[in-house]
């Protein structure tokens, strides 16, 4: 589960109503929607939010590093709130539905030290795909 709202509340984030509708559409379990998709619900919530609002807010969120942005292939730009918990993505091929995925044990441990090439590695980024329930 998302704690965007708790997070931008805790940096002390000037909360517009617009920008509190666009965290409020973020937040939440699995939410990985594109910009369209922020501004859809977030006219259901504030009629008069323009799509320039939604994505100039979702711009400062990524740039806070609240927010980050997960391309997948082509596809739209999606926005994941999830970016203080570490976790995976698993993509479905078809669709485009995106999970977040914990796996067990150190993703470090694939990569032998000879394949590291004398980086010192800070993040790890791993995408599954293969197709959901509903594709397959």
């Amino acid at each position: 589960m998302s704690d965007l709202l708790d997070r931008l509340r805790g940096r002390g984030w000037r909360m517009t109503s617009q920008r509190r509708v666009v965290a409020e559409v973020l937040d939440g379990e699995h939410v990985h929607l594109t910009a369209d998709e922020v501004h859809a619900r977030a006219v259901q919530l504030l009629p008069e939010i323009s799509r320039a609002t939604v994505y100039n807010a979702l711009g400062e969120l990524v740039s806070l590093g609240e927010v980050v942005e997960v391309s997948t292939n082509g596809r739209a730009k999606r926005y994941d709130p999830n970016a203080h918990h570490p976790h995976q993505h698993l993509v479905c091929s078809a669709c485009g539905l995106i999970r977040d995925v914990h796996p067990a044990g150190d993703v470090l441990a694939g990569l032998l030290a000879e394949e590291r090439f004398g980086f010192t590695v800070s993040e790890v980024e791993i995408t599954y795909r293969g197709l959901c329930p509903a594709c397959a």
